[in-house]
Formats: structure tokens, sequence, C-alpha cells
């Protein structure tokens, strides 16, 4: 089984990686990415998912663990492998109001408004669905980034029924560490 952690950016990938790691699900990760002010705890990425597209045969390098795939390399997993997605979902105004938040810090800007951010992440996240549906074979456990925050003992028993394996349920719980939940929409 390969266990894809997924969603759009700043969306809660990152804590969820975090929590299968102190569950004890082995990760594909490097240190490519370190952590910074925007996730102090690290990315938990593999750099190498990013070849997905031609050369998808990568995945197989995750075989027994979880490894992170952005939405956009989601379309490029190959068939007959069996995956277990957990797709975290975070409001969309938070989504932006952190991914402003770490493009300040980095001293760049978005060049789009919200509004038309809103509505390319709205066409992408249709775009996703539609890929799901056409692949009835790949479950999914959707994840709200908020759910997991306010009931992370919850959160890890609903991750850990979701993948069938045994998981250190208080141990997932315990990297939930509601201080880092900032962008809040109301």
């Amino acid at each position: 089984m390969i266990t894809v952690v997924s969603g759009l950016p700043r969306s809660g990938t990152s804590l969820m990686m975090q929590m299968l790691a102190a569950g004890g699900m082995p990760l594909l990760t490097d240190s490519e990415r370190k952590p910074d002010a925007d996730n102090p705890r690290g990315y938990c990425e593999w750099e190498p998912v990013k070849l997905l597209p031609k050369q998808p045969e990568r995945i197989d390098e995750a075989e027994g663990k979880a490894v992170k795939v952005i939405t956009q390399l989601l379309m490029s997993l190959p068939e007959g492998r069996d995956y277990r997605v957990i797709f975290m979902e975070r409001p969309l105004p938070e989504v932006l109001a952190s991914q402003d938040e770490m493009l300040r810090r980095r001293g760049k800007s978005d060049l789009l408004s919200h509004d038309e951010m809103t509505k390319a992440f709205q066409a992408h996240l249709k775009e996703v669905v539609t890929w799901f549906t056409d692949r009835p074979n790949i479950p999914i456990l959707r994840m709200g980034y908020r759910r997991v925050l306010q009931s992370p003992r919850n959160s890890a028993q609903a991750i850990a029924e979701f993948l069938a394996v045994d998981l250190d349920l208080e141990a997932m719980a315990r990297e939930v560490d509601p201080a880092l939940y900032r962008n809040r929409s109301s």
C-alpha cells in the first residue's frame, strides 16, 4: 500500500505527514526543504515526486510508506498500485491568507488577486474531484484541517481505521499544536 497525503498548498499536509510519522508510519521524504517560520516542524516533502509526470514509476519507492503528493501531481499517479489518499481540506480564505503570509515573509507577493486565486483553486479542486470520481478503486479520506486541530485524537483514530494499520494514536494527537493554527477565518 502507498499512503498519499495531498491537498492544496497550506492545507495541513505537513501536519498530516508529521502525525503519520509520530504514529509509526514510515515516510518517504528528503531534507531538501528545511523547516522555517511557515512550517517550523518541516515540510516532509520528497523532491522526486515532481518527476511523476515523466517518471510515474518513481511512486513505487513509496510502497509501505506515506508520501506527500501535491494536488497538481495526483493525476500523474500511475494505475495498478494500492493507494490510500488522505486529502487535507482547509477553507480557501485560510489557504490564501497563509500563502500570503508565507510569501510576505519571503519578500514576494502573489501576482493574482484573492478572487482570481479562489477561482483557480476552485476549478482545480473540481478537476481533482472528477479525477477521484473516475477512480473509485482509490479510497480517499477527506480530513478537514480544523477538524484535525479541534479533535486530534478522533482524527488519528479515523486515519488509522481508514489505513487499516496499527498506529500510535496518542503520539499522533500530540503532534497537533493549536498554536500553529494561524491565518484563521471566522
